[in-house]
């Protein structure tokens, strides 16, 4: 599949997407929104899909939206506010939406700064594995003079607790690896040198597990419509349930039995 800015790979079960604006940092302008956008449906279309992969080419993840030349601020006819308001609600929201609901694990390999709608797009992954180097900011409020956007402000607090989510909103500062993964935002640090190495031998595992379980252990994690405990506890049964009834969990009682490795087949 070819896209005017992302390298979109299948490797075997697994779909690998690069942003490949190199040149801009991997900023989000109106064309790589778009790529984004159609490459999360083509994966949500493909059911043989069972992991995925997000990373930046060159020398930084994604260092947000594109002011320069993105278009948020094209429409003359609009004011700035009006124009942003209908990027976010057109462009930018319902393309975070199609990452964060797909079906497949994501694995963001954070290869460099993840900058305001960068640190958005890295955190709608499920496992973010960032090289040593990288660091996340949230640059709205110190630069622009806004908040937040793209889901930071649900991903954050839902991730280090509120006092640090205001701090990184208010102050902007960087956070680096080491620090995101001591607080909880990112699942694994680990060194420049190991980080294609350590995604492919993730991406690997993912791929060959219950791609079905995956599936529903991400409903249910992203808060598909429950609220108190014991509402939890309803959704979890229903989805066990459903789970219980599937080759895999045949599959994974007859070798837990067996003493041997399940062999998954998502069925």
């Amino acid at each position: 599949m070819q896209f005017k800015t992302l390298l979109f790979e299948r490797r075997e079960a697994a779909v690998y997407v690069t942003l490949n604006r190199p040149e801009r940092l991997n900023a989000l302008d109106g064309q790589l929104i778009a790529d984004l956008r159609a490459a999360a449906d083509a994966i949500a279309a493909d059911a043989d899909v069972r992991a995925v992969v997000l990373t930046g080419a060159g020398r930084a993840f994604c260092a947000g939206a594109d002011l320069m030349r993105g278009g948020v601020l094209g429409d003359a006819a609009m004011s700035p506010g009006a124009s942003v308001g209908a990027a976010l609600r057109d462009q930018f929201n319902p393309m975070i939406s199609a990452w964060f609901h797909l079906r497949a694990p994501v694995i963001v390999a954070v290869n460099g700064v993840a900058a305001g709608a960068g640190a958005s797009l890295a955190l709608a992954g499920d496992l973010v594995i960032a090289a040593r180097s990288a660091s996340f900011l949230q640059l709205f409020a110190p630069k622009l003079g806004l908040i937040p956007d793209l889901g930071s402000t649900y991903f954050l607090p839902r991730s280090v607790g509120t006092a640090r989510a205001k701090g990184l909103a208010l102050l902007g500062d960087a956070l680096g690896a080491e620090d995101a993964a001591r607080w909880g935002l990112i699942w694994e640090v680990v060194d420049d040198a190991a980080l294609d190495a350590t995604v492919e031998a993730l991406a690997r595992r993912l791929a060959n597990g219950p791609s079905r379980a995956y599936a529903e252990i991400k409903a249910v994690f992203n808060g598909r419509g429950a609220g108190s405990l014991d509402e939890q506890l309803a959704l979890e049964a229903r989805a066990q349930a459903t789970l219980a009834d599937t080759a895999d969990f045949v599959e994974g009682l007859t070798a837990f039995h067996a003493k041997r490795t399940p062999r998954f087949d998502g069925r």
